[in-house]
């Protein structure tokens, strides 16, 4: 039987620090997760020059989290927030500047990316209603809208007012149905194009994880462009991701880009909290009978291959659709997909990743 997150606290809570209190008391915990046997846990040191003194406490985590009954493995990351980096120009879509260390905004436990191989498969609305659903039950949630090209979430939220910054260097993000927002679209209209090069739209996510006052976060939900790009890869490279969710549609057309995004996160060395089935069946309302329009099968054989839980099968609904376009996520109401999505965020807590 696998431990609980209140039993891996427990005994965390044994070890002291040298200048007083113990990593629970003293917050220091990041990212617990538990899966079957397997605990991973991150120790946030409180500078780069206290956590080079931790390493042997690092270790003492380990052992102790190894010793409870139902553990197979026990892995503690160490960490530090350095000083913060010099603000670079508020001018969106300028080219990056040198990032000093990770990429990791102050005061956010957790950064879950949300990807897919392709456009088209329902990623946006995935994030836009797991944001609400996880808001819905009490978590502290910011949503970063990184599709730069192609940006859904302002309208999804229904906001159309641009971001505040009251001293040219920081930006003050904005608020809807409990989720804290950012995306490009707040800067820019909506039927305007953003033509940019990679070194622009690096800029741009340096901008958005960096100077935006996130505040403090449960977790921080990544909305990543389709594909294997740019922004993909620097997000993997500079930030430490507590993991990233795969989401496609059944078909074979789909599965086949789907399997490049798992190749790309497994390349970057980020783990895949598992797979996301949209589109999965399509209910017909007056009848009930159930039709899988575009295949059946296909997420819960290539996650069965992999070792990844389908963490969800979700239908084609109109409501859905319907709450996307008028700036309503359907995870707000009390319905069938409402439901849906505050299971999947359920899950998320009870793994102690959010």
């Amino acid at each position: 039987m696998s431990p609980t997150q209140e039993a891996v606290k427990a005994e965390l809570a044994r070890l002291d620090l040298p200048d007083g209190g113990n990593l629970i008391s003293r917050d220091m915990i990041r990212a617990l997760s538990i899966e079957g046997g397997a605990v991973r846990f991150v120790i946030e040191a409180p500078s780069p020059e206290m956590a080079k003194h931790m390493e042997p406490l690092r270790a003492a985590a380990e052992r102790a989290v190894m010793a409870l009954e139902g553990v197979s493995s026990a892995s503690a990351a160490l960490t530090a927030h350095g000083p913060a980096a010099k603000a670079p120009s508020l001018k969106i879509g300028g080219h990056a500047k040198p990032q000093e260390g990770k990429m990791n905004p102050p005061g956010v436990k957790a950064v879950i990316a949300i990807g897919s191989g392709k456009g088209g498969v329902g990623k946006s609305t995935v994030s836009s209603n797991l944001a609400v659903a996880l808001a819905r039950a009490g978590k502290k949630v910011g949503l970063l809208d990184a599709d730069i090209h192609g940006p859904s979430q302002p309208r999804m939220f229904g906001i159309s007012k641009r971001p505040t910054s009251p001293d040219g260097k920081t930006i003050i993000p904005l608020q809807a149905h409990g989720v804290t927002l950012m995306s490009i679209g707040f800067m820019l209209p909506e039927d305007k194009a953003v033509v940019w090069r990679g070194p622009m739209l690096m800029g741009a996510l340096q901008q958005m994880m960096m100077q935006v006052e996130w505040g403090e976060l449960d977790v921080l939900l990544i909305d990543l462009p389709p594909g294997t790009g740019d922004v993909q890869l620097s997000l993997g490279q500079k930030s430490d991701l507590a993991g990233a969710i795969v989401v496609s549609t059944p078909q074979d057309v789909a599965m086949i880009d789907a399997r490049k995004a798992l190749d790309a996160f497994d390349t970057l060395k980020v783990p895949v909290l598992g797979l996301i089935e949209n589109m999965s069946m399509f209910i017909c309302p007056d009848c009930g009978f159930e039709a899988h329009l575009f295949g059946q099968g296909g997420v819960a054989a290539e996650a069965e291959k992999l070792g990844l839980p389908v963490l969800a099968q979700l239908p084609i609904d109109l409501d859905t659709r319907i709450g996307g376009d008028e700036g309503r996520p359907v995870a707000l109401g009390d319905g069938v997909m409402a439901q849906a999505y505050a299971t999947l965020a359920d899950r998320f807590i009870k793994g102690g990743i959010v």
